[in-house]
């Protein structure tokens, strides 16, 4: 890719962009933000574009960043961009994928379908997909890219725990759980999981022997903390030697890390796919490689 392409990115995100943009060739600008007094917004891009944009824009905390995508997307466009990507490391409302209940929205549908008319590529990293199997299901775009944060911390396991256990918290952390554990051999299991709330959950451990050992938890994302303290509780009542824990998207919501602490989990490691102090490998390089095989 060559610097005729541009990334934009906002400035809370300048380490990270520029990392991409130097590794993938591209050229760096920043998109100038104002928040008026009532909570509109102002953006500002360059005044003329390349054909090819990148915009890179983690969705944490997504509802503004959705008006964000929306406001830049349509402008890029009048601006002279003929190919959009979407560069999102952390997706959201991917998990809710199903109508539970009559007339409930299904997030996944809605949100997807929204990205894919502003966007022509998509590139995300372990999105949280539960009843589908590809992205593009969730997000029907030209292109729809999956990266793994899973080998990169499994190196990191690797590294500081050699002969670690790997343990997911529950069913739905199997894929990662798997693909780490076959990169170094590691042994590995997940729990059983039921959820009855947000903030209450129910789990069980695997037929696995934890007494004396090491072990990780580690899963694509944790938010209210709850399901990992939980796991962690039960690994250390079973003998557990410590418990640490990896993840891909460090959310982390409130008191999510008091709530982890208080369970005594020891080390949390994660990806920079959302900003946070336990960030300790770097997806910038694999998010790089993903744009330049784009346009290759």
């Amino acid at each position: 890719m060559t610097k005729t392409a541009v990334l934009l990115h906002f400035a809370e995100d300048q380490t990270v962009a520029s990392a991409i943009a130097q590794a993938a060739g591209l050229g760096l600008t920043a998109i100038a933000r104002h928040r008026f007094p009532d909570g509109e917004l102002k953006l500002r891009l360059p005044s003329a574009l390349p054909q090819r944009v990148v915009l890179l824009r983690t969705l944490d905390n997504p509802n503004e960043k959705l008006v964000e995508l929306l406001l830049v997307a349509r402008t890029a466009r009048m601006l002279g961009a003929t190919h959009l990507t979407l560069v999102a490391p952390y997706l959201a409302y991917m998990r809710q994928d199903i109508a539970f209940q009559p007339g409930e929205v299904v997030s996944q549908k809605v949100v997807g379908r929204f990205l894919a008319e502003l966007f022509d590529a998509v590139i995300t990293v372990d999105p949280h997909l539960h009843r589908v199997t590809t992205l593009v299901e969730a997000v029907p775009a030209a292109q729809a890219t999956v990266l793994s944060g899973a080998p990169l911390l499994a190196d990191l396991i690797a590294t500081h725990l050699p002969h670690a256990l790997l343990i997911g918290p529950d069913e739905e952390s199997a894929q990662w759980i798997a693909q780490a554990a076959a990169r170094h051999g590691f042994d590995h299991a997940v729990c059983h999981k039921i959820r009855h709330g947000d903030r209450d959950v129910q789990i069980a451990l695997p037929d696995i022997r934890v007494q004396g050992r090491c072990v990780v938890l580690l899963d694509d994302m944790a938010s209210s903390g709850h399901t990992l303290a939980g796991a962690a509780r039960l690994l250390l009542s079973a003998g557990a030697a410590s418990v640490d824990v990896a993840v891909t998207h460090a959310l982390f919501a409130h008191d999510a890390m008091q709530v982890i602490n208080d369970a005594g989990i020891g080390r949390v490691w994660s990806t920079d796919c959302v900003a946070h102090p336990s960030n300790a490998v770097s997806m910038a390089p694999a998010i790089a490689d993903a744009l330049v095989s784009q346009n290759t």
